[in-house]
């Protein structure tokens, strides 16, 4: 780990700690693509979608109208903020993963308007997007400490600071992402950093009609599908892979019994993959399909049981108005 900055107080800046080794990324990589190339069936994981340019189509996906947990979500946050900072009373709020959406500021402005807001700690595997997104929040609200970390949530938030009580916010669904016993790891990893009393904000999205979630996933102007092919193009440009991007279908699927709606990439003809960077060469069958992600629904008894058993009480639910998307307050016990 090393300070790129010195500890400051409110107002003083940014701070930026780095828990990563400078090749974490590239070694993770290499690892997730021998690990899921090599597997039956072939796999990768949905962490590797977002360079420069998945980023790009991501933020595309969250304006779309098939798209509806980004909507969703902002009209819970815009709607209960106030009541969360009143609940809380944080004094620090960790995010994990961005930290300069409109849905972040959302909560920066409750928080802060309640009074007792002084530091914010965003999360995220990448520096650059780090960095850039603790700049803007520096600049947009002068009276906060911005101490960014460079993390994996999955791996690092012990190193999380900040004065108590803190409210770990993890929006968007992407717990869904995670399988469950990934999510079992995941609550007790946030409830052992979490001192009792303080708080973990939720995002979930919830088990409606196939109909809607797989339109959400495989939207009409195809944006997702090129979402989904970018990981291979990282393959390409990272590992020096020679994946024919174009030869591969984007599928949508609703598994009614996991409750998961799963993405997939099928190979539109027979071919043969070569990896350089890992020394690897892969064979695809005309047909063949490689998972690319996983999305699980909720619904609310199934998040009580899964964070009950993690040491958490559930202190608030909320919904959007169509009652698509959750948002949950979880206050370690």
């Amino acid at each position: 780990m090393s300070h790129l900055s010195p500890p400051h107080r409110p107002g003083q800046g940014t701070s930026i700690d780095i828990h990563l080794t400078a090749d974490y990324a590239a070694r993770a990589l290499r690892e997730d693509a021998r690990n899921g190339l090599t597997a039956e069936p072939k796999w990768l994981a949905p962490k590797w979608f977002y360079d420069a340019r998945g980023s790009e189509l991501f933020e595309e996906i969250t304006r779309l109208p098939e798209y509806y947990p980004t909507r969703a979500e902002r009209e819970i946050l815009d709607a209960r903020s106030g009541e969360i900072a009143e609940l809380t009373g944080a004094h620090t709020l960790v995010e994990l993963g961005s930290g300069s959406s409109e849905k972040t500021r959302l909560l920066l402005d409750g928080l802060r308007d309640h009074g007792t807001l002084t530091t914010f700690v965003p999360l995220d595997v990448s520096e650059s997007a780090l960095r850039e997104a603790a700049a803007a929040i520096n600049t947009d609200y002068p009276s906060l400490t911005v101490h960014g970390v460079v993390g994996d949530f999955t791996e690092h938030l012990d190193k999380l600071p900040g004065e108590a009580p803190r409210v770990v916010a993890f929006l968007g669904g992407t717990i869904g992402n995670l399988l469950p016993d990934e999510r079992a790891d995941f609550y007790k990893s946030i409830r052992d950093v979490l001192e009792p009393g303080e708080w973990l904000l939720l995002g979930t999205d919830l088990v409606k009609d196939p109909a809607t979630l797989v339109a959400a996933y495989d939207d009409s102007a195809g944006v997702t599908a090129e979402f989904n092919r970018n990981v291979l193009r990282v393959l390409n440009r990272q590992l020096g892979a020679d994946f024919d991007v174009d030869s591969f279908s984007h599928r949508a699927i609703w598994d009614p019994e996991n409750e998961w709606i799963e993405m997939h990439l099928r190979a539109d003809r027979a071919m043969k993959v070569l990896i350089p960077e890992i020394g690897l060469e892969v064979d695809f069958a005309e047909g063949e399909e490689l998972s690319t992600e996983v999305s699980a629904k909720f619904h609310r008894h199934g998040v009580e049981a899964e964070l009950d058993k993690a040491g958490f009480t559930n202190g608030a639910w909320w919904t959007d108005s169509e009652e698509r998307f959750a948002l949950s307050l979880w206050q370690a016990v």
